[in-house]
């Protein structure tokens, strides 16, 4: 099982353009102080994405994002038993040692650019395979099915 262990910077590859951008829209979402700051929460959220997320979806969505957010995707083993939206915030925060108010804050400021670069089509899709409460991580609403 791959962990989320964070590379010294002096020991990253320099970043595809497109990765940057993602890093600035995230560091701008989340009012994060530097690029760094962003790419940690970007690590920290697609690594638990790839632990829940399988199927076309996970393909699709990969290949929508940029090559560095992408292998952080999909270097992941799925978990045969996805969690709820509140599960997985309050596992990231275990994992990470932050609080649940920073790891959703982060969960929402990763998963917002992640929507810009997938659109509405995908994004739904990824949501329909999720369990409750992941619509409200990516800015959605969670409307109940008509009785």
């Amino acid at each position: 099982m791959t962990s989320d262990v964070r590379v010294p910077i002096e020991h990253q590859q320099p970043y595809t353009t497109a990765y940057e951008q993602m890093l600035e829209r995230v560091r701008h979402e989340g009012a994060y102080p530097t690029r760094e700051r962003a790419d940690e929460a970007v690590r920290l959220v697609l690594a638990g994405l790839g632990r829940q997320l399988t199927g076309e979806e996970r393909v699709d969505l990969a290949r929508c994002l940029p090559l560095e957010a992408a292998r952080v995707l999909t270097a992941q083993i799925p978990d045969p038993h996805p969690m709820t939206g509140w599960d997985f915030v309050k596992d990231l925060a275990a994992r990470s040692g932050s609080s649940l108010a920073v790891t959703r804050w982060d969960t929402g400021s990763v998963f917002a650019a992640v929507a810009a670069h997938s659109g509405a089509d995908l994004t739904g899709r990824v949501l329909h395979r999720l369990p409750t409460g992941w619509p409200l991580l990516f800015g959605r609403a969670e409307l109940a099915p008509a009785a």
